[in-house]
């Protein structure tokens, strides 16, 4: 019978291959300097909206991992209140969906916490909060979890129909969980000398492993992974999601997961996938600050042109992701009004050499950003 990493002798001691990880490792880190020195280079507020993007995106992913759909509007809100930053022009990262205002707060006080304070010591109590923060009511769904304490049962991940179930992992029993956990927070608070980019995926595969609550455990254990990356940053301006890169490659997460909790202390697999997570989260963090340096760039521009609000919506929506081809009919639509406004709104941002006609024309004339 195959054994569980924690059932070996030598837990928690683990390995990796350096020589395997270091290029990967290294080109993690230049990237990381790069992306820290665009957002350096940005104005005090656009690194404000940019932090309140890159947590909405967070925390809304690392919600929708577990199946939980959270308003990314409300999430957006509730984080730029706390942060002082003024909402106009900000847009939000994510999928939207049903969630309670309480729900919202309390998975944005974790995040806020994890972020805003990450130099502090991590301690079972601040654990404790933060687990009662994502379970206000002390349900999970329909189920009563113990809340702010460690959970007191057995636990296993499987799947498959009942009487035929698959059983994927087994976590340590509850009766060691408390002896586990010090020893988890023993190393966390450490100064162990490992370069802090492993240990932001050596705690989350150690917090993973132990399992230490009834439920939220995988939100968490991102949570964490949040700090130490934070740390390791040496700043709480947030401008990238983890937790969207996790979501992306969740077959490989799974994968590398799988083989390591099974290993005997070797976490090289797991180590080597985490970095190229963080890499792709780091890419797509450029994209997305070349996107904020381009709207940025446009508005100043256009300084002292005076636009409506239908105009300064959809020009928003064009400095965005826009779906497809910008025509009357979609102006329309967008805005809420008759052809005609919408088609005396876009040749106003013509005369004033905001917007172009593109190629072609007849029924299906559309409009770009010049």
């Amino acid at each position: 019978m195959r054994k569980y990493i924690y059932q070996y002798d030598s837990w928690p001691k683990f390995t990796w291959d350096t020589a395997t990880l270091a290029q990967a490792l290294s080109d993690c880190r230049l990237l990381q300097g790069r992306v820290l020195g665009r957002l350096d280079a940005l104005g005090f507020s656009l690194r404000e909206s940019t932090t309140v993007a890159a947590l909405t995106n967070e925390i809304v992913t690392s919600s929708e991992i577990e199946g939980e759909r959270l308003d990314a509007e409300k999430v957006r809100s509730s984080i730029a209140q706390r942060l002082g930053v003024k909402t106009a022009g900000l847009s939000a990262s994510g999928k939207g969906g049903p969630a309670s205002a309480h729900d919202v707060e309390g998975v944005v006080e974790l995040m806020l916490d994890a972020t805003r304070n990450f130099a502090q010591p991590l301690t079972a109590q601040r654990l404790f909060g933060w687990h009662a923060a994502l379970f206000p009511t002390g349900y999970s769904g329909l189920r009563s979890i113990v809340v702010a304490g460690w959970r007191e049962g057995e636990m296993q991940v499987v799947s498959g129909p009942i009487g035929k179930e698959s059983v994927h992992y087994e976590a340590p029993p509850p009766e060691l969980i408390p002896a586990e956990m010090n020893r988890f927070l023993e190393w966390f608070n450490g100064d162990a000398r490992i370069d802090p980019l492993l240990k932001a995926g050596l705690a989350h595969f150690w917090f993973v492993i132990i399992y230490p609550f009834d439920d939220g455990n995988g939100r968490l254990a991102r949570a964490l992974t949040e700090m130490l990356l934070a740390r390791s940053d040496g700043s709480a301006d947030r401008y990238y999601s983890m937790s969207a890169a996790m979501l992306a490659q969740r077959k490989g997460y799974y994968a590398s997961l799988n083989s390591a909790q099974f290993s005997s202390g070797d976490v090289t697999e797991w180590l080597l996938w985490f970095v190229s997570c963080l890499s792709q989260a780091l890419h797509t963090s450029m994209m997305a600050l070349n996107a904020v340096e381009n709207r940025a760039e446009f508005w100043s521009r256009h300084a002292g042109v005076e636009l409506n609000l239908r105009q300064q919506k959809v020009i928003g929506l064009l400095l965005e992701d826009f779906a497809g081809k910008l025509t009357t009919s979609k102006w329309a639509r967008l805005t809420k009004v008759s052809h005609d406004t919408a088609l005396r709104d876009i040749k106003d941002l013509i005369a004033q050499g905001i917007l172009e006609q593109e190629p072609g024309g007849g029924r299906n004339t559309s409009f770009r950003l010049k």
